[in-house]
C-alpha cells in the first residue's frame, strides 16, 4: 500500500505537530499583509522558501528564488527586507563588487544571499559577471566550491577551496539571466499595489513581530532537522531532473510541516511545469541546437524507412523548419551536411554511416531510436489520446512544434528530395525541380525545391494542380 508523505514522516519517527503548519500559515499571512502578488499561491511560495533557508544543508539543494517585476515599485525590495528578518543568516548583497567577495561571505558557513537590482548587478554587459553567475549556478548544490587565492605567510598566496553553497534570492525588473540560471530558479512575479491593499512595512512598528516569526521558523526547522535528509517525498509527474532538484527541498519542508502544505507544493510544482510548457509552446524558451536537431530529425523522418541519406535529411529539415535551418537562420546560412553531422554527434555521439561501403552517407533509424527515447522525443504517454489511431500522445510534441515562426510548406513541394550535393552550395543535377524537373541551380531554389528559370512552366503546373 502506498504511504502518504505524512505517513512516511510518522514511520521515520517524526512527531507531527501542528506548529510547523501553523508557522507556515502565519508566515503566508504575514507576507499577504505587505506584498501584492497576482497569484496568492506565491505568498505560500515565499513562506516555503524562507523556511527552506533554515534547512538548506539538510535538503542538499537549494533553489534560487527570482523576484521578478515588469516595473519599479512592485515590492521586490520590500520582500528582501522581510527576508532579512525571516531567513537563515541573511546578508544583503545589492552591489557585488567581485566573485571573491561572494565566496568570502560564505567561508564561515552558509548564509542567505539577498541580491537586489540583478537587472544591473548581473547584467550580461557587466565585466566579470560570468564568474558571479558561475558561483550562483554552482552554489545551489551542497558541497560546491570555488578556488580562491588567499594570503599566506611570507607574503605569498595560496589557493583555497571556498564554499559557494547558499540559498540565493535575486530581485530585479525583468532581468536578463542566462537559461541555466533561470532553470535553477523559481520565479515570483510582483506587481505594484495600485489599489493600496498592502500595508506599509513600517519597521519601527513591526520589527519585533517579524523577528519573533523568524524565531518560530528557526525553532520549527530545528525540530525536524534530523528527519529531513532521509525523507523521501513524492513529486508530481513530470517533475524530474533540474525541476526535481529545485522543488524537492520545498516539498520536504512542506511534508515536515504537515497539514495542507504538501498539497500546496504539488500545486505550485504543477503550475511551474505548466508555465514552462506554455513558454516553450510560445517559442519563449530556447532549445539547444542539438536538442532542436534531434527533435526535428524525429519529426521529418520518413515513415517505415530505416536508412536516410544525410543530404535528404538536410533538405527535409530546411523545409520543415526553414527559419531555424534555412538561409535566414540565426546561424547565418542554410544547414549543410557537415553541420548536421556535427550537431547530431554532439547531441548523441552518433555519426553518419555508409551501409555496405557504397552509396551516400546517412543515418539509421535503428541507431537514432534509442537516443530519441532517452531524450523523451516521440515517447507515448499511456492513456492519452493520440492522432491517427495512435495509442498515446507525444510527450515531446512541443520540441517539434516549438519553431521560430514555423511555416507550412507548399503542397507542390511535399515530394522534394535533397537539392544539395555533398559539397555545400552546389546543386545535384540528378535531383530536379519538383514542378518542371529542371536542375536546381541557386541557393534559393535549393531551399524551395523549385528551380528559378522556368516561371511560365511553374505557373502552368500550379494552375493545373489547382
Amino acid at each position: 500500500m502506498r504511504l502518504t508523505d505524512e505517513e512516511k514522516m510518522q514511520q521515520n519517527g517524526t512527531v507531527l505537530e501542528s506548529s510547523g503548519a501553523d508557522v507556515l500559515d502565519d508566515l503566508e499571512e504575514w507576507f499577504g499583509r505587505f506584498i501584492s502578488v497576482p497569484d496568492d499561491r506565491d505568498l505560500s511560495l515565499l513562506a516555503l522558501w524562507a523556511a527552506s533557508t533554515h534547512l538548506a544543508l539538510e535538503t542538499y539543494t537549494t533553489p534560487r528564488l527570482l523576484l521578478d517585476s515588469t516595473m519599479p515599485g512592485s515590492g521586490k525590495t520590500t520582500v528582501l527586507d522581510h527576508f532579512q528578518r525571516l531567513c537563515y543568516q541573511p546578508v544583503q548583497a545589492a552591489a557585488l563588487s567581485s566573485p571573491a567577495l561572494l565566496v568570502r561571505l560564505l567561508q564561515n558557513g552558509i548564509r542567505t544571499i539577498c541580491i537586489d537590482e540583478v537587472d544591473r548587478s548581473l547584467s550580461p554587459n557587466k565585466p566579470g559577471v560570468e564568474d558571479l553567475i558561475g558561483i550562483i549556478n554552482s552554489g545551489y548544490r551542497r558541497g560546491a566550491t570555488r578556488p580562491v587565492l588567499v594570503p599566506a605567510k611570507g607574503g605569498n598566496w595560496v589557493v583555497k577551496e571556498m564554499p559557494t553553497f547558499a540559498p540565493v534570492v535575486m530581485a530585479g525588473n525583468s532581468p536578463h539571466l542566462p537559461d541555466d540560471t533561470r532553470s535553477r530558479a523559481i520565479r515570483v512575479l510582483l506587481m505594484p499595489d495600485l489599489d493600496g491593499t498592502a500595508e506599509d512595512s513600517d519597521w519601527e512598528y513591526i520589527e519585533d513581530d517579524a523577528l519573533a516569526l523568524g524565531a518560530r521558523l528557526a525553532e520549527f526547522a530545528d525540530s525536524v532537522r534530523d528527519d529531513i535528509p532521509k525523507l523521501a517525498v513524492d513529486l508530481p509527474k513530470g517533475c524530474i531532473g533540474r525541476a526535481k532538484e529545485k522543488w524537492r527541498p520545498l516539498k520536504r519542508v512542506a511534508v515536515a510541516a504537515g497539514s495542507h502544505w504538501p498539497e500546496i507544493v504539488d500545486e505550485l510544482i504543477r503550475r511551474d511545469l505548466d508555465e514552462a510548457l506554455a513558454e516553450r509552446e510560445a517559442g519563449l524558451q530556447r532549445i539547444p541546437p542539438g536538442m532542436q536537431m534531434m527533435s526535428d530529425l524525429h519529426a521529418v523522418w520518413p515513415k517505415d524507412t530505416d536508412f536516410v541519406p544525410t543530404a535528404e535529411l538536410v533538405a527535409a529539415l530546411i523545409l520543415h523548419n526553414p527559419e531555424y535551418w534555412g538561409m535566414n537562420s540565426p546561424y547565418g546560412k542554410a544547414l549543410t551536411d557537415k553541420r548536421l553531422g556535427t550537431l547530431v554527434s554532439q547531441a548523441s555521439k552518433v555519426t553518419s554511416q555508409r551501409p555496405g561501403g557504397r552509396g551516400p552517407r546517412g543515418y539509421s533509424r535503428a541507431v537514432l531510436a534509442p537516443v530519441w527515447n532517452r531524450l523523451g522525443i516521440g515517447r507515448k504517454q499511456r492513456g492519452a489520446s493520440g492522432e491517427d489511431g495512435a495509442s498515446g500522445a507525444d510527450l515531446h510534441r512541443i520540441n517539434r512544434d516549438n519553431r521560430v515562426h514555423r511555416v507550412e510548406t507548399d503542397p507542390l513541394l511535399s515530394g522534394v528530395q535533397s537539392g544539395y550535393s555533398q559539397v555545400e552550395g552546389e546543386s545535384d543535377p540528378a535531383i530536379g525541380c519538383t514542378v518542371c524537373g529542371q536542375p536546381l541551380l541557386t541557393d534559393a531554389s535549393q531551399q524551395s525545391g523549385i528551380c528559378a528559370v522556368r516561371d511560365d512552366d511553374h505557373n502552368t503546373a500550379r494552375e493545373n494542380a489547382a
